[in-house]
Formats: C-alpha cells, structure tokens, sequence
C-alpha cells in the first residue's frame, strides 16, 4: 500500500469527524439518534458549519480517490510526488475543517481550492 492509498482511507474517515463534533458537542444523545439527521439540521454556529464541513467531506471524498486511483494506474508522476499530493489533500481537508468550522470563510475557499488543485493534480500530474 502506498502512502497515497493510505490517504484515501484517511480521507474517508475524517467527516465522522466533523459529524462527531457537530452531534457531541451539540447535545446528541440516546434520543436523538432516532432522527439525527433531522438532529443535525436545528444545530447553530459552530456545530452547524461542523455538520457543512462534513457534507463536503462527504462530496469531495469519492473524487480524490479517483484521482489517486487514476495517479496509481497512469502513473500521472513518479510515486513520491503521488504520495506527497494525497498528503497534502488531506492537510488540506483538516484546514478546511478548521476554517470552516472557525467560521473564516475566506480562508476556507482558499483552502478548498488547493485541495481541488492537489486532485487535477493527481489526475493530470505534475511532471516526471
């Protein structure tokens, strides 16, 4: 397994992340689980971009690992740079999540955008 794969794994899980911050610092509880989703949408501030932050974990998710998919296959770039792209999403998606959740809206689209560039990174490389 290369540390790009690895990546992807990591990418997976992090808005459960986000979705643990936004329920259990939110007031989730037993009875909440019988609705969360409805749960999820009365949160406020905070717990609330937490919960955006997730959905867009969820939405970038698949089309990073495409990318490394395709990277891997194409051989876009030599390995470490594959490697060091993936890595670099990921620290990428932890920002975002601090951005947004920090409400620094700014710095999220900013951050967004990298991300978005380290996955046509991937897909078309960088150079060999």
């Amino acid at each position: 397994m290369t540390l790009a794969y690895w990546c992807v794994l990591a990418a997976i899980f992090l808005p459960y992340l986000n979705t643990a911050l936004a329920k259990f610092q939110g007031g989730f509880g037993p009875k909440q689980n019988h609705n969360p989703r409805e749960f999820l949408e009365t949160l406020e501030g905070s717990r609330k971009r937490a919960h955006w932050a997730q959905q867009n974990g969820f939405e970038v998710t698949p089309a990073f690992a495409a990318a490394v998919i395709i990277a891997h296959l194409a051989q876009t770039a030599p390995q470490p740079t594959i490697d060091g792209i993936a890595l670099a999403f990921v620290v990428s998606r932890i920002m975002f999540t601090v951005c947004y959740i920090a409400d620094w809206a700014s710095a999220r689209t900013l951050v967004w955008a990298f991300g978005m560039g380290c996955i046509v990174a991937l897909f078309v490389g960088v150079g060999a």
